[in-house]
Parts: structure tokens; sequence; C-alpha cells
């Protein structure tokens, strides 16, 4: 993934003009080379600044979930397959509020589409979807590209100690459980 971040950063560089254009096609194929959205959005940041990276993430993230809506209405087993393991995983009476989904499309870890199919059910149509979709970009495009501009802005030495800081915080958080295999637990006595 480094590699493709390496090789994706140089083709926007030496873009010039078509480097916007070029920027958000990136996100319409972000979902063929399983990138996550931050990704591109912490790129934009790095490269274009926060407004303009903000701007052009804004626009390929909803071009992105309207091709979703396109392609998913396309295919209806496919829509009704995803919206049973939507039901597994979230629950067969939750929906969410086009709010709830701006909120949750800053959690990174939460998948991209998934939500569009929530956004999907709880909207009226196409242009019902095409706003909610845009209102809930929103706070994503923005986060992610001013934490891209921030990074983009320190200097190497500020982003070795913040690394090195992490580094017990690391060790603090991880996982504390202890794993005994049944027949270590409960061994025959002799």
């Amino acid at each position: 993934m480094e590699l493709f971040g390496n090789y994706l950063m140089t083709i926007i560089e030496t873009g010039g003009l078509f480097a916007p254009i070029l920027f958000i096609s990136f996100h319409l194929l972000r979902p063929l080379f399983f990138l996550p959205v931050v990704f591109i959005c912490v790129s934009g940041g790095i490269l274009f600044g926060t407004v303009a990276g903000t701007l052009y993430s804004l626009i390929g993230i909803t071009l992105s979930s309207v091709l979703f809506y396109g392609i998913i209405r396309w295919m209806p087993k496919t829509y009704n397959r995803l919206v049973s393991m939507k039901q597994k995983i979230i629950g067969k009476q939750t929906d969410f509020t086009t709010s709830q989904i701006a909120v949750l499309r800053l959690v990174p870890f939460i998948h991209f589409h998934l939500l569009s199919l929530c956004l999907i059910q709880i909207t009226a149509g196409f242009k019902d979807y095409a706003k909610s979709s845009l209102f809930s970009n929103i706070p994503l495009a923005f986060v992610y590209t001013s934490i891209g501009q921030w990074i983009a802005s320190l200097s190497p030495i500020y982003i070795s100690m913040f690394l090195i800081a992490l580094l017990p915080l690391i060790y603090l958080l991880r996982r504390k459980e202890i794993i005994i295999k049944w027949q270590d637990f409960f061994q025959a006595s002799t």
C-alpha cells in the first residue's frame, strides 16, 4: 500500500492542471484498490492544502457515493445480499439519521459503502440520497484533509518525536488478556 501511495502522490504532483481531475478519479477508483477513504483524503490535504483538498475530496467522495447508488440499483441481488449482511452486523430495526451517518463516516474502520447503503435505505430517492450523501461527506472530507495539511506542515523532527511519543501508548493500550488452552487449564491430575 505504501508503494501505491507513493505512486499516487507522484502522478498527482506531476499532473499539473489535471491534478485535481486525477485526484477525483482516484476517489472513484479507490474501491477497486481497497484503499481507505481516509488515505485519499489525507493525501488531498498533503497535496492541495485544506481548502482545495477538502473541495476535491468532497467532489470525489460524493461522486463515489452516487456511482455506488447507480451500481447497487443496477444489481438487485447484490443489494439484497448487502442489506441482509447489514442487518446481521447492525441489526434489523436499526436505522441511522443522516447526522449519525456523518459522524460514523469519521470512524476510519467503518466501511464507507456500508454507510452509503444505510443512506439508501433511509432516503426517498436519488435526489434525496445525493443531498444526504453530500451533507454526510462534508465532515469526513474536512477533518481528514485538515489532518493531511497538518502532517504536511510538520518537520520530520516533529513527526519523529510524535511517533516516538506514541510508542508508550501502543504498549499501554495493548490487549491485556491471557489465553489458556482448555487442556492446560483442566490438566488431568496424576
